[in-house]
């Protein structure tokens, strides 16, 4: 038996955007059968997604994340419960909730068993569809103090700094942190340790970009094509070193990290952008006698404590823009925008 809103007539069909790996261009958007909840099931009515760029590695079908078969992609968003199936007890109808990127890591240390499924492809199904049917226990209700639009950032960007940055690196108050870049993640992760009173250090090529990191709170900025990164860094902290390094690039900046932070301080590995594979200098992370992290989304137990943490400190993510998810050209536009990396902020789609 399923339990329907009354106020919103659910249709039989919908539209949901297809993806076979064969890049932006090739996406379609298609009409198909709305699904139905099943038991513990919750039917979605979804209202925004966010662009990440895992899912540009899905729809180009990137080595690994190539779907085998046409598949609906995206990983972000939020949606509205409009039907509920039997035995549903976390939500009620019209709740606002999101998807977890992972959905079987609900609490705990992420294990082979949890790290399954995880939601935007290559294999399992994503969020760019009208609706959306997801067990209850794989989703969390939003911060209520955020718009749709900015909530829909969350389960991927935001929780992966919530992890790297309060869980594993468990920041406090008058620490330093060198954050690397002005990505989706980096700001998530400058808003969260600036409201946990640390003392962030941010690296861009950009001086608008670095401009507008100060204004969120960033104390320390630096141009990494026009200066030595460490060096700043070990200047800025009195040659000690930052307490703890989010890595967002990866590959061989990873040696950059290592020679930023202080002896027996921390750093969080998430970045993939700069290649899978790198030369580490293995010297320095003896040396110094640092713990390296490396950090996979988070649970949702993490997702839940972050949307306390938001509502509580008031914190508002960063809209780079904000584009129809039922227009053809602007959803492929935002796309591009992605692909370009000229985005400060996030890139929202919403339903219309």
């Amino acid at each position: 038996m399923t339990n329907h809103d009354p106020s919103t007539e659910v249709p039989e069909s919908m539209f949901a955007w297809l993806t076979d790996g064969h890049g932006t261009d090739a996406l379609r958007r298609t009409a198909v059968a709305v699904p139905s909840p099943g038991e513990h099931e919750v039917l979605l009515r979804m209202r925004a997604w966010s662009l990440n760029y895992r899912d540009l590695l899905v729809i180009n079908g990137e080595d690994g994340w190539s779907p085998p078969r046409p598949v609906v992609p995206l990983s972000d968003g939020v949606g509205v419960v409009v039907a509920r199936g039997d035995g549903v007890t976390r939500f009620d109808l019209g709740n606002r909730v999101s998807p977890m990127f992972l959905p079987h890591w609900q609490n705990g240390e992420l294990s082979d068993e949890k790290y399954v499924l995880p939601v935007g492809g290559p294999v399992n199904r994503g969020l760019l569809a009208e609706y959306v049917v997801v067990h209850e226990d794989e989703a969390a209700e939003t911060p209520r103090t955020l718009t749709t639009a900015e909530a829909a950032t969350l389960p991927v960007a935001a929780l992966t700094a919530w992890h790297a940055v309060v869980v594993r690196g468990q920041v406090e108050a008058g620490q330093t942190v060198l954050v690397h870049g002005t990505g989706g993640v980096a700001l998530h992760a400058i808003q969260l340790a600036t409201a946990l009173g640390a003392r962030v250090a941010v690296t861009s090529s950009s001086e608008e970009k670095l401009a507008r990191a100060r204004a969120l709170g960033a104390e320390h900025t630096i141009d990494y094509r026009r200066d030595d990164v460490a060096q700043r860094v070990l200047d800025w902290t009195g040659g000690r070193g930052v307490d703890h390094v989010v890595e967002t690039v990866g590959g061989e900046n990873l040696n950059v990290s290592l020679r930023s932070v202080r002896v027996g301080g921390s750093i969080s590995f998430i970045g993939l952008l700069a290649g899978l594979s790198a030369s580490i200098n293995t010297y320095d992370f003896v040396t110094r006698n640092v713990t390296i992290h490396g950090v996979e989304t988070g649970s949702r137990e993490m997702y839940e404590q972050l949307t306390a943490f938001v509502d509580e400190h008031g914190i508002r993510p960063v809209v780079d823009s904000v584009s129809s998810a039922t227009s053809e050209t602007e959803v492929t536009k935002a796309l591009h925008r992605l692909e370009s990396g000229g985005a400060f902020g996030k890139l929202v789609l919403v339903a219309e």
